[in-house]
């Protein structure tokens, strides 16, 4: 008999040593959660708090997106209605009354300090691409806007090329942008702000910001506990299995 148990200390031991592995894993999935957690609760306080000014140009740089992600801003200038950007987007369970497949409607707001900020001033439809079929919507001269501040949306190896020509993009991203006007990068907001109000009855349309994070940290913490309470239970078996053929 004491030579069956001796048998089992090399599992043993690297069983051992693989169960340690998965409950670190789960464990620090636990704290990633909790910190995700944490996040979203802020970001919708900031979404929903009284709007506070933009944060000045000489702190741009220091920005971190998951600090200032959805915080609700206000920002004064002008609106360059000769251009706008249009980036492709289907837009489901709009909270106005239009929806589907259309645009974000995206244009550099010219301020006073010479600094420029992208602002998202919401949903269009796909016939309503061309400024000429909402004139009420171009507003003129200096605006107040009040809206959310976003990070740029990120690009990888399944995305497609913007359409430069037919002015259609498909990520909202204020340094392309920005080249593309040939902007000086430095006086160029490194975020975009959606607007969360349309002017009555005019398009484009705001509000449409959801807050949205991938947050798959639970589905992690139960993969790894799963794997190390599989772990254990196999290894009693097999244990038993060989006690029993050694006996």
């Amino acid at each position: 008999m004491a030579a069956s148990w001796r048998s089992l200390i090399a599992p043993a031991i690297a069983a051992a040593i693989v169960l340690a592995v998965l409950l670190a894993l789960g464990t620090w999935q636990v704290g990633r959660l909790a910190w995700k957690e944490g996040l979203i609760a802020a970001a919708g306080a900031r979404s929903t708090a009284a709007p506070v000014d933009l944060p000045p140009p000489t702190d741009w740089a220091g920005l971190v997106p998951e600090a200032y992600q959805y915080t609700r801003v206000r920002l004064a200038g002008s609106l360059r209605n000769d251009a706008e950007f249009h980036v492709f987007t289907t837009l489901t369970r709009p909270k106005g009354p239009l929806g589907g497949q259309g645009y974000w409607v995206v244009v550099p707001l010219e301020r006073a300090d010479g600094t420029v900020v992208f602002v998202n001033r919401g949903f269009v439809p796909l016939d309503r691409k061309d400024p000429a079929t909402r004139p009420e919507g171009l507003l003129a001269g200096e605006q107040e806007i009040e809206g959310l501040m976003r990070a740029p949306e990120g690009r990888d190896r399944f995305t497609a090329d913007d359409d430069v020509g037919k002015n259609v993009w498909l990520r909202r991203d204020p340094a392309r942008f920005a080249a593309r006007l040939g902007l000086d990068p430095a006086r160029v907001a490194p975020f975009f702000v959606d607007a969360v109000e349309s002017p009555p009855g005019a398009l484009p349309q705001a509000g449409e910001t959801r807050l949205s994070f991938v947050n798959n940290h639970l589905q992690y913490v139960v993969t790894w506990y799963g794997l190390a309470a599989t772990l254990v239970v196999v290894f009693v078996l097999f244990a038993r299995k060989r006690l029993r053929e050694e006996a």
